[in-house]
């Protein structure tokens, strides 16, 4: 086939297409005003979905702020009860001991009272001193402090402190021989072991 018979094809399959695309114009109806359709551009802004959207999410940011204003106020509620509770122990610590402190007044009133008639006779001395003993052990006896035994008891070393093993008769073995400084416990808690000498058998 020659070249010109070539461009000749090609100029002709060009015509039938654009002869085909006219003939598919004419046959389309054309639009009737009076139909009452309007072709309307699709938006996202006009579409109810979209509104619907930006309704939940206006919800959903009045939700969050709401939350994170009631967070704050937990916190700082929280805070300030923390503030609170620190104050309050401290004032406990600072001030756990005026009872006992208000109980023990009088003994001290009464060894100054002995110390300024210290010159009187040795068996007034010494009766005076016995008195404020007592009255020392009656105020110890309030605060729920007890004496805990240890002579001629069975060595216990939760309450025991043994300072000597002495091999000896004179007590059973394993037993306290001397106290030589009390123990004290206060409501079963031990304040202090008594220090003491162990009794141990002989050979």
């Amino acid at each position: 086939m020659s070249k010109g018979n070539g461009q000749a094809d090609v100029s002709l399959d060009e015509q039938l297409k654009d002869e085909q695309k006219q003939t598919l114009e004419n046959e389309l109806p054309v639009a009737d005003p009076a139909d009452g359709f309007e072709e309307k551009s699709v938006s996202g802004s006009d579409s109810p979905s979209s509104a619907a959207t930006t309704g939940d999410l206006e919800k959903l940011r009045a939700e969050r702020n709401d939350l994170f204003e009631r967070l704050a106020r937990l916190q700082a509620e929280f805070d300030n009860y923390r503030k609170r509770a620190a104050k309050e122990n401290a004032e406990y610590r600072d001030y756990a001991v005026s009872d006992a402190a208000r109980s023990l007044l009088p003994v001290v009133d009464s060894f100054t009272l002995a110390l300024k008639n210290a010159a009187a006779k040795p068996e007034d001395l010494r009766k005076g001193v016995e008195l404020i003993f007592k009255q020392l052990q009656d105020v110890l006896q309030k605060l729920n402090i007890e004496r805990i035994p240890a002579q001629g008891e069975p060595f216990d070393p939760r309450v025991h402190e043994a300072i000597e093993m002495v091999e000896t008769d004179a007590a059973p073995d394993h037993h306290v021989l001397e106290e030589l400084q009390p123990g004290y416990r206060i409501k079963g808690r031990l304040l202090r072991p008594a220090m003491v000498r162990v009794a141990k058998k002989i050979g």
